[in-house]
């Protein structure tokens, strides 16, 4: 017969896996609040096995782990193995807690292992090598290694307690870092790899698959599926035969921190890192230097804010590069009469991958609504009155945020408040010519006055003017117009609203930019600049404002059917997006507080002018030359509708104004 400690645990579960199918009853000590949750485990995982488990509630930290020496008198004659694996694997764990599950909940097991007198099948980890350079043999222990980590330490001083203080037959096994089953993919931690698939996802989403990346190389990642783990440590403590007392249970070939990077992003259809940093190369800076930047409270708060952000905690940053390599030959000599081995990562990736996305991911856990984002806040929505705008207001106010509607047009606000108003919807009336700094100053004040704050400030409101260059020589008023309404405008209700967010700590900022400041689109020179000036002060703003919880959100929208085009004729002929469409990219800023939303056609515009602007002005200028200019007012220019292969052209470069 068993007992397991830890048997609800993620190597817990799969180990019963394997112990259900012997037929032998199963003692497992299981922490008292959590009995009833095990009760509906063992139900729902191993239905046909229920009468094989016996459940004893108890405490790793308490001596004999909790049980009544009458509990142990009574299980003592009983028990032949005993596998302890309940201990705290969480490498961000400070060092109370951790010295608390690993060290002294194993001397506690190791207590009730000799007074059950059963065989100690006792859980390591890799981590006992610590900083080790080199060969980590399975006889090796002690080698005078460093762990600076609190996890790595404490599993090292719970592997000594075993070694020095138990008095009963024992068994040491040493995983790597567990990853999901090979089969299933079935894990329920993020640790260890697992803290770089959000920013997998995110390179997947905002690039497209071919393109290539600068990486780091790295050094052997020990990775390890659970259910090889399980399945060894039962194979190999049912082996009668075994001589050893210390089992490496990892890849015995692992890969590179590197490689295994991209094999989880060719999983996932992400961009791969092609070209990769050697850690060696670092060794040529001056490591004075390196620790002296590394120090610099700038840099630290840097690092934080970016690891913060994709999700990564920074105590596991110094194991990409762990330098020990381990020997798995008395593993492979106790595992060679069953048909047990580590199956390399490049065979089940995909599998962890997938779980990880259906089931793990920490956004399916998050409200990522816009009910749950902007309920019962104030939003004020620029150029509300058509378009994305009235689209954009009419969506907030259904996810319940109180809108304020500004334009110049009360009638057309009244038109779009009814709207909103059938939907139960709450919406408020601001009349404003933005153009004007003297009006955008009233309404400042205006709404200050009357709400104290704005909680999300949609920049909507814009000109465009589709016009040649060699057409706007004497047409300096042009760029004046466009510029005071996009730039200055949006400009003025920034500074006057930002301050009551910041003092909130708490607010978001959406200014509705352009695929053409992606794109560098000919003909809108007036339209792009204005755009691209609010870009930059956002940008250079952003750095200032993050710590006080303001987000500022840039959406470059391309084209957009609305009556902003109307007047331009030829546009009738070329693909473009609905408002609900754009309302679903600037929902999806709101949504998840993104700095920047962008279509793909977009970034590979952007990064293909950064890298080859000649030959991009080249393919531009091709595009200009296919498309005509629209008819100038006062004049009796005709509009020229676009030929088949500009139209063709315009499918290609979905979503570019021309």
């Amino acid at each position: 017969m068993y007992l397991v400690t830890g048997a609800s645990g993620f190597i817990g579960k799969h180990l019963l896996d394997a112990l259900t199918k012997r037929g032998q009853t199963i003692y497992c000590l299981v922490y008292p609040p959590s009995v009833p949750e095990f009760r509906d485990l063992i139900d729902e995982r191993w239905p046909s096995a229920r009468s094989q488990f016996v459940i004893l509630p108890g405490d790793i930290s308490k001596p004999l782990c909790g049980l009544s020496p009458d509990t142990v008198d009574e299980i003592g004659d009983k028990i032949e193995h005993m596998f302890h694996l309940a201990a705290l694997y969480d490498m961000t764990a400070g060092m109370e807690e951790s010295q608390r599950a690993n060290v002294t909940g194993t001397r506690n097991a190791c207590r009730l292992a000799e007074a059950l007198d059963a065989t100690l099948h006792y859980t390591s980890s890799t981590a006992v090598a610590g900083d080790y350079v080199g060969f980590f043999r399975e006889d090796m222990f002690d080698e005078g290694q460093k762990h600076k980590n609190p996890y790595f330490l404490t599993k090292f001083l719970a592997e000594k307690v075993v070694r020095d203080e138990c008095q009963t037959r024992y068994m040491i096994y040493r995983p790597g870092a567990v990853v999901g089953s090979s089969v299933t993919g079935e894990a329920d931690k993020i640790d260890g790899i697992y803290y770089a698939f959000k920013l997998i996802q995110r390179m997947r989403k905002a690039l497209p698959s071919w393109f290539p990346l600068v990486g780091f190389e790295g050094s052997e990642l020990h990775v390890v599926p659970v259910d090889y783990v399980a399945g060894a440590i039962d194979a190999i403590a049912h082996n009668g035969e075994v001589t050893s007392n210390t089992f490496h249970l990892t890849d015995p070939k692992p890969e590179s921190f590197g490689d295994a990077l991209n094999l989880i992003c060719e999983a996932a259809h992400a961009p791969r890192f092609d070209a990769r940093i050697d850690p060696r190369v670092l060794k040529l800076v001056p490591s004075g230097l390196v620790g002296l930047l590394g120090a610099m409270p700038a840099v630290k708060t840097a690092r934080r804010e970016v690891l913060a952000d994709i999700g990564i905690p920074e105590s596991v940053l110094p194991y990409v590069n762990w330098r020990s390599s381990f020997d798995t030959r008395e593993t492979e000599a106790a595992l060679a009469r069953t048909d047990i081995h580590c199956p390399p990562l490049r065979e089940y990736v995909w599998k962890i991958w997938d779980y990880w996305e259906r089931y793990m991911d920490p956004d399916l856990f998050q409200d990522r609504t816009l009910h749950g984002r902007i309920n019962g806040k104030i939003a004020m929505v620029t150029g509300a009155s058509s378009g994305i705008g009235e689209a954009l207001a009419i969506r907030l106010a259904e996810a319940g945020a109180k809108v304020l509607l500004v334009a110049r047009s009360r009638e057309k606000l009244e038109a779009v408040q009814q709207a909103i108003d059938a939907r139960g919807g709450e919406s408020l009336i601001h009349t404003c010519d933005l153009s004007s700094t003297e009006d955008a100053d009233r309404l400042v004040r205006e709404v200050l006055d009357e709400y104290g704050h704005i909680d999300l400030l949609v920049n909507n409101a814009g000109r465009s003017i589709r016009r040649g260059v060699s057409h706007s020589y004497d047409r300096y008023h042009d760029f004046e117009r466009t510029m005071a309404l996009n730039y200055f405008g949006s400009l003025k209700l920034i500074l006057g609203l930002l301050p009551a967010m910041r003092q909130q700590k708490d607010g978001q900022i959406v200014n509705i930019s352009s695929i053409g400041v992606q794109t560098n689109a000919p003909r809108f020179s007036a339209y792009v600049a204005s755009k691209a000036a609010l870009d930059a002060f956002s940008r250079s703003i952003a750095s200032e404002v993050v710590a006080d919880g303001v987000c500022i959100t840039t959406v470059y929208m391309p084209l957009v059917r609305t009556p902003m085009i109307a007047p331009t004729k030829m546009y009738e002929a070329i693909p473009t997006r609905s408002p609900d469409e754009a309302v679903d990219m600037i929902v999806d800023g709101i949504v998840n507080r993104k700095k920047r939303v962008a279509t793909r056609l977009g970034v590979f515009g952007e990064v293909s002018y950064a890298l080859a602007p000649k030959l991009i002005d080249r393919v531009l200028n091709t595009g200009f030359r296919l498309f005509p200019d629209s008819p100038r007012k006062g004049t009796d220019e005709e509009h020229k509708a676009p030929g088949p292969e500009a139209v063709a052209f315009a499918h290609i470069m979905h979503g570019i104004h021309w």
